[in-house]
Parts: structure tokens; sequence; C-alpha cells
């Protein structure tokens, strides 16, 4: 005979009562979800925020809930733009974009034009712009604070995205913040360590120079935002270490690959201590706990795989005065690799020689091998080259889509697909313009961020189908799940109230 419903519980909870055990929470439904997932794998794609690239995306807080404070853009003196005006790389209007209204505009429409396989100008993305540029939370200042002026303001029509259709079938987040204020350098430090690295004795030369409120000191007669892009005092290279010795704006890795080549006479292995004038110190090896600590710590398997890795070592480990071919180059062949953008090369442990960067630090053709062969580890982390990272300036996003978007499919095709959570995500905003406030001021931002919104995808066959997840997350949330998951030893640094990516979960 069939119980009714009512009964069929009833009978439920007495046999549980009789069993001695209390019913399921909600956090043990959480707990088995996430233990279903024994491998990791997180993509870390480049510079753009959420409203730029799914701003359109059904379903999801795009830019039509955009505020009219949030919309309209200032000039310096708090006073509307008359228009949005794209400046060149002399400051100056740049007379091969059209003047427009003072609002969000899509770049792949007309009167701009511009198609995702066209390369297109770079805003500025640094620690200090961005936190003025968010503006307590009005994000009304991106235009002024920006060396490309009303270009923050853009945004597509991601349904040609193959990556878009990705974010349909399974989980789009759409209240996914970047982890620190500022660019990729810091970005991928908060990454492993939800830190910013220390540089305590700096040279006055990368110091920022700021105002009584903390803020970029305006250079005198720097333009009206009608006029010309914004002109700060940033410190002689842009402001790399905080006056109290952060190092929050690019800065170079101790060790190649690096911007800074060896030493004359010195090891090829290292990067001049003593830098360059165009790109300062290298950051001296850092000591903070990350998560390939704690990993290791407890004995999981994990890997930083970096697209170029291979190539742009053998070209950085050359003499001095031989031109570098690979290393922040376009040249026909070259990975456009971006040594900024390999946080485990800036940590002592992982030093040249020690089997910690033997172990951990690996090639993208490892990557690839490894998804097919199903010997990926635990946790996986994973660096497209540069012309696969859709950085605005260097590479286009059509690119960098069909890449993430091959890389997709061929780990929903690996044998390791039916315990796989994947976090495709950015490391920043890229300097453009996004509608939805950061959630400091509730309690959970602090003095590294979290900064400007940005697009990230749940991947898995344990995640939920066409859902948008409307969770507070940042970049930490990636730890906080991997620490859970895993049992590990919390990171001081990930912020309490940002969520650890449980909800997209079935």
């Amino acid at each position: 005979m069939l119980l009714s419903p009512r009964r069929s519980g009833l009978a439920l909870a007495a046999a549980l009562a009789l069993a001695g055990c209390a019913a399921p929470t909600a956090r043990d439904a959480s707990q088995a979800s996430i233990e279903r997932v024994r491998h990791v794998v997180v993509i870390f794609a480049e510079n753009h925020s959420f409203d730029n690239l799914y701003g359109l995306f059904p379903g999801a807080d795009g830019v039509a809930n955009a505020s009219a404070e949030q919309a309209t853009q200032l000039d310096h003196d708090g006073q509307p733009l008359k228009e949005l005006i794209v400046f060149g790389p002399n400051g100056k209007p740049d007379a091969r974009f059209p003047r427009l209204p003072n609002r969000p505009f899509r770049i792949d429409a007309p009167p701009v034009s511009k198609t995702i396989s066209e390369i297109v100008p770079s805003p500025i993305h640094a620690f200090f712009h961005n936190q003025e540029q968010i503006n307590g939370g009005k994000n009304n200042l991106f235009a002024a604070m920006s060396t490309v002026g009303g270009w923050t303001m853009g945004h597509y029509d991601g349904s040609q995205f193959k990556l878009w259709q990705w974010a349909k079938e399974y989980t789009l987040a759409d209240r996914f913040f970047m982890g620190a204020f500022g660019g990729s350098y810091l970005n991928h430090q908060y990454l492993i360590c939800a830190c910013a690295p220390q540089h305590a004795d700096a040279p006055a030369s990368m110091r920022a120079v700021l105002d009584a409120d903390g803020r970029l000191t305006k250079k005198p007669g720097s333009p009206s935002a009608n006029e010309g892009a914004v002109q700060v005092f940033s410190g002689g290279l842009g402001g790399q270490v905080t006056p109290d010795g952060l190092s929050v704006n690019t800065t170079q890795p101790p060790w190649q690959p690096s911007g800074v080549p060896p030493a004359e006479g010195g090891s090829l292995d290292a990067a001049d201590p003593k830098g360059t004038a165009s790109l300062g110190q290298p950051l001296p090896p850092q000591r903070a706990r990350t998560i390939g600590d704690t990993l290791s710590a407890k004995g999981v398997s994990w890997a930083w795989y970096s697209g170029g890795w291979n190539v742009a070592l053998a070209d950085g480990r050359q003499p001095p005065a031989v031109k570098r071919q690979m290393i922040y180059t376009r040249n026909e062949g070259s990975p456009m690799f971006q040594p900024h953008h390999q946080p485990f090369n800036y940590y002592e442990r992982f030093a040249p020689g020690t089997p910690d960067r033997a172990a951990h630090i690996k090639d993208g053709e490892d990557f690839e091998r490894d998804i097919a062969a199903g010997t990926l580890p635990a946790v996986s982390f994973y660096k497209p080259a540069g012309r696969y990272t859709q950085h605005p300036s260097y590479t286009d996003i059509k690119s960098g889509d069909e890449h993430m978007a091959a890389l997709l499919t061929k780990l929903r095709a690996s044998p390791q697909w039916k315990d796989m959570l994947i976090v495709l995500t950015y490391d920043e905003n890229g300097g453009y313009w996004d509608h939805v406030s950061p959630p400091a001021g509730s309690g959970w931002g602090d003095r590294l961020g979290p900064g400007t919104r940005i697009p990230a995808l749940i991947v898995g066959p344990n995640v939920k189908r066409g859902f948008v997840d409307h969770t507070s997350y940042d970049t930490g949330s990636i730890l906080k799940f991997i620490t859970r998951r895993f049992g590990l030893e919390p990171l001081p640094g990930v912020r309490e109230k940002n969520g650890d990516l449980s909800a997209a979960l079935q």
C-alpha cells in the first residue's frame, strides 16, 4: 500500500527519531553538494566588467537596471559630462571614435560598430583609480578617472559569444566582484593569498603620491574630462606601492620569466634586483601563506598551468642584451606572455630550483594533456596565454572566447568531468564601468576591496542549470570553496561575508 505524502513524511520523521538521528539541515545538504566535487578548475581571463560582457544577459542584473546616478558620468567638479569623449594615447580626443551621449553605449552597434574580433582601447585599471571611479558605490567617475574617457561606458551584446552559451546552460553569477581594487597584478595575488604583497623597501620613485584624502594628487592644470584624459601624480612609475609599503600596481617578479631581464653576469634565473627605469625594481621574494601552501599542507594535489610558460621561461633566461621575443611582445608566434599574471613566481617557496616549483608550476600544454588523460590534480588554476585572455589593447575578445569555450568542451569530455567544478572568471574589470555597487560598507569590504563587478561562469555536472546566481561573491570565494571542500586552514584575508559558490550547486 502506498503512503500519502503526509504519512510518508511522518514515517520518515519517526524512523529518524528511532534511529537517534536529526533531520538533515541545509548546511548538511550544501556540504554533501560540495563533497561531490573532487576536481576544481579555475580559468582566469582578463579585464572586463560584468556589464561590459554580460550586461544584456537575460535574468541578470544588467545595464538596463542602472540608475540615472550610476549611468550619468560626472566631471572632476561633480557636474555631469556634456558628452562621452574617447581619448587617445596623447590624452586628447581620438578622432577615430564619435562623441556620444553621456550614458552606456553599445560598442558593437552604430555609431561605434567595433566587432569582437577587433582590438580596442584599454582603459586604465589601477588601484587608486578604481576606488575613485567607484565613488562610494555611485560608479559615476569612471570616465573622469580614465585614460580613455568615455570608452569605459561601452558594452557588447554578448549573445554572440561562445561562452554566453555556456553561461545559459550552467550558472552565471551576477554578484561576483574582483577581490581587490585595481589591476591584474594585485588581483592575481588576491586569487592565491587574499592579500597584497609587501614591498617595504621600495624606492620613492615607485610609491604613490596621495593627497590628504588618500586620493591620487591631480596635476596642476589637469583638464576637465570634457577636454582631456585625467592627469594625476601617482609616483614616477605609476604608484606601484602605497606609502606604507603595500605592492598594489604592476610590479615584476624576482625570477624569470620577468619583464626585468637578468643582471649582467648574474644568474639567468633571476631578474636584475636593480630593475629598470620603466618597470622599477622587481618585487622581493614573498613569504605570505597561499592557497598552494594550505593545499600542500593537507596533501591535496594542485597545479598552476600557464599558457606560454615554457617558451617565456626560455626567453627570460637569455642574457640581458638579447631582445625578448615572447615576453610582453606581439611578435608573430609570441604568446604575448605577461609575467605579472604569474602570482606563484613571486614567492620564495616557488623559487627556481625548488621542488615546489617543479611540482606545481606547469605549462598550458600540460593542462590540455592532463585534461585529455584524466590526470588533472584536485585543484587546477589555468592562466591563458596573453593572446587568449581577452585583454583589450593587445588581443581581441573573439580569440579568447573561442579558446576558453574549446577548453570547456575538452573538460566536459574529460574522464574527470563527473566530479568537476569549473569557475571561469576575470581577474578584474579592465577599467570598464559597471553599475552594481561593490558590497563595501556592509561590513564586507576592507582596504583592498572588493572592487568592481566581473563575470563569473560556474560550470559542471553538479551545477544548477540555466541559473543566474545572485549570491554576493568575490575572487576570495574561490579560495573559500577550495578551503571548505578540502578542509584546509583558512587564509586570513578571505572575507567572512562572501559566499563560497555552494549556492550554484544542485
